[in-house]
């Protein structure tokens, strides 16, 4: 299998460095980097043109994440498509082998990867990553939920199936949603974690939650909506799920205010996003917003070696 990542990014410079370096340092490297730029202003395009000349630059009012999505895929050739958010990085050498591995069954569409944290995320967003991408894979999924800041499409699909360029997020959830009403399989692969990293303001969480809630009673039209009590109800109960861990975690003090922050902007975002009577399928809703089980996780064993950033250049030069 010929393999492309295709990578969106907008003012990046940051992370996207990092990133490219964890993809240099593979055991199986990708055969092709495709960067798909939305007007960046900053270093970013220098930094990626040390990784790959093949960058395509589109404006900032051409964007979405659909079309942002349907052009890097246009540009690449691979027969399997990896989609990588420009502010993660793998952690380990054998990543791209793990996501890849699923394609061996001509069924499988799709196959997603673990998302962590680390120290700049906050508390209650790393009790979602917790909760959406557990530390056991599944090799067969029976709902659409994903996430294309980690994720590999077989291309042959994407060609019967191109990502809607309307929506305003969600649109990797909508596009397994319709690759497993044609039969298509979905896999879950946590033995191919990435560190995501985000440093969002208060209202760019709000705004998060509310685009991807809009997208979802589009996609979920045949559902029941999200009302404010509920979303009142499901604020307070992930904060008091949140508090519990913290407290057994011995981080509650320096995470007090932190975590009802959080999951007020969270689902203050989703309420307002929710203007329809739409009714969210059941199994994708309690991935999205129930609180986690108060046990902790089991840690699978990673195949593969550790990548030492520190031991790297951040932007070495492409061997």
């Amino acid at each position: 299998m010929i393999t492309s990542v295709v990578v969106r990014c907008l003012n990046e410079e940051t992370h996207i460095g990092r990133l490219l370096s964890g993809l240099q340092h593979q055991a199986q490297p990708p055969d092709e980097i495709v960067i798909v730029d939305s007007g960046s202003t900053d270093a970013t395009l220098d930094i990626a043109s040390r990784f790959t000349s093949n960058i395509v630059e589109i404006s900032p009012s051409e964007f979405s994440f659909g079309r942002a999505l349907n052009i890097g895929c246009d540009a690449a050739k691979g027969d399997v498509l990896i989609f990588l958010s420009a502010h993660v990085y793998p952690l380990y050498d054998s990543y791209m082998e793990m996501l890849t591995a699923p394609f061996a069954d001509p069924e499988v569409a799709l196959a997603y990867g673990r998302q962590v944290g680390d120290h700049r995320t906050k508390y209650s967003e790393s009790r979602l990553l917790l909760r959406w991408f557990p530390a056991t894979s599944q090799r067969r999924q029976d709902h659409p939920f994903c996430n294309n800041a980690n994720a590999a499409i077989r291309r042959t699909v994407w060609e019967e199936i191109p990502y809607d360029e309307e929506l305003t997020g969600l649109e990797d959830v909508h596009w397994a949603k319709r690759a497993m009403e044609k039969g298509h399989a979905i896999s879950y692969v946590a033995e191919a974690p990435v560190v995501h990293v985000h440093e969002e303001s208060w209202s760019r969480i709000v705004n998060r939650y509310e685009r991807e809630s809009l997208a979802y009673r589009r996609i979920m039209s045949e559902h029941r909506h999200l009302n404010g009590l509920e979303a009142a109800a499901l604020a307070v109960g992930n904060t008091l799920v949140d508090y519990v861990h913290a407290a057994r975690e011995g981080v509650l003090v320096p995470n007090l205010t932190g975590i009802p922050a959080f999951r007020a902007a969270q689902f203050y975002g989703a309420w307002r996003g929710f203007t329809r009577r739409d009714k969210v399928n059941e199994g994708l809703k309690r991935r999205f917003y129930y609180p986690s089980d108060p046990r902790p996780p089991r840690i699978d064993a990673v195949p593969g070696n550790p990548i030492d950033y520190a031991e790297h250049h951040e932007h070495p030069e492409p061997r």
